[in-house]
């Protein structure tokens, strides 16, 4: 781009922004803690989603110290519902390094943020403009979206070649003078203005240098690779309660959900097709005997789509008497859980962060039947 194609795209996106800003708690934030709450939250979910988690993980822990010297438990308790839990885990690893290593200084450069555990090279260069006015480009999918329409580029954003060649591009763009101002123009324009489906276009101050719109190309802009095939998982889950206590186990590492709490696992190749006649063969793979144990029901399929991954569940429901043996958590996983056991409903509804197919079946059928007793007393 020449110097002018430079100077017009900076001038219009600022003063596109002067009139247009949203009013959102993170916005003008000079608190590099605040920033980097924002943006550890942003990544992968959208503002209104994102918004509600913010104000409650602000009003929970309110500086890093607070953040760092809080159970993990408690913090993803606090992250339930929003998916994607590593971004929960690495957030408590960093603060925890910045409070206990750092003495509860911030980092303040590029490099020393881009080292934080979770944060990229986006995630770091939006703290270090926002927090520091230091000359960073963000790169994000508003950012590919607005530059590969007004520059007319054909690269799939999903490649190496792409981020490469668009991190260039940003960076060139970027204002050196208002690195902060600059960054939060071009996504809220990407995000606002020039939106995936029903763009703005006819009423765009861009448009007449787009070449995007000039050859009628926007809806075709940017281009993706289509993605890989997400792996299916099937999941049969052994609901054992006893009174008003249930069996729950923590999800170890390695693997999706990782510290996140579950019920006795079955993973299987496929769900059957009869679910509830395999009912007694779920009970025997935590039992030994099995005879005392009544079986109320199994409900499902419940399904979430992750990343890479999707997963089908049914949930047995089991009534377990009071003079029975635990069940055994060693063949509920193929890495024994850290930490199982009878754990009070009441625990497992305020206390435990569950996985959202968990969450969604536990709301549905235990805590709704639990309310509907307590309403018949």
């Amino acid at each position: 781009m020449s110097n002018e194609e430079t100077h017009f795209f900076r001038a219009v996106l600022l003063a596109w922004h002067a009139g247009h800003r949203r009013p959102l708690p993170w916005k003008g934030e000079r608190d590099p803690y605040r920033v980097w709450l924002s943006e550890i939250i942003l990544q992968q979910t959208r503002v209104e989603q994102g918004l509600p988690y913010y104000e409650r993980l602000i009003a929970a822990y309110p500086t890093v110290e607070h953040l760092a010297r809080a159970p993990l438990d408690d913090v993803l308790k606090h992250w339930e519902g929003l998916g994607y839990y590593s971004r929960a885990r690495n957030l408590h690893a960093a603060a925890r390094h910045i409070a206990f290593e750092r003495s509860g200084v911030f980092p303040n450069t590029f490099e020393e943020i881009r080292a934080l555990k979770g944060v990229g090279d986006y995630t770091a260069a939006a703290i270090a403009s926002f927090a520091f006015d230091l000359p960073h480009a963000v790169l994000d999918g508003n950012v590919y979206r607005v530059l590969a329409r007004f520059l007319g580029i054909e690269t799939p954003v999903n490649t190496p070649e792409a981020h490469k060649r668009f991190s260039a591009l940003a960076q060139q763009l970027l204002d050196p003078t208002h690195p902060g101002a600059y960054n939060q123009a071009i996504m809220d324009f990407g995000a606002q203005h020039c939106r995936p489906r029903q763009p703005l276009c006819h009423q765009c101050p861009l448009a007449v240098h787009c070449v995007a719109f000039q050859q009628g190309r926007v809806a075709d802009l940017p281009r993706k690779n289509p993605p890989a095939p997400r792996q299916q998982r099937f999941f049969l889950y052994a609901v054992f309660q006893k009174g008003h206590s249930v069996w729950m186990q923590q999800r170890p590492g390695g693997d999706i959900w990782a510290n996140l709490y579950e019920f006795a696992l079955w993973e299987t190749n496929a769900l059957p097709q009869e679910p509830a006649r395999i009912a007694p063969q779920v009970a025997a793979r935590f039992f030994s005997d099995t005879s005392k144990i009544a079986f109320h029901g199994v409900f499902g399929p419940y399904r979430q789509t992750l990343s890479h991954r999707v997963v089908h569940a049914l949930f047995y429901v089991f009534e377990v008497p009071a003079d029975v043996d635990v069940p055994q958590p060693e063949r509920s996983l193929e890495q024994p859980s850290a930490a199982a056991g009878w754990t009070s409903m009441d625990k497992v509804e305020k206390n435990l962060a569950l996985p959202r197919i968990v969450a969604q079946f536990w709301r549905e059928k235990i805590l709704s039947c639990r309310q509907n007793e307590m309403l018949h007393l």
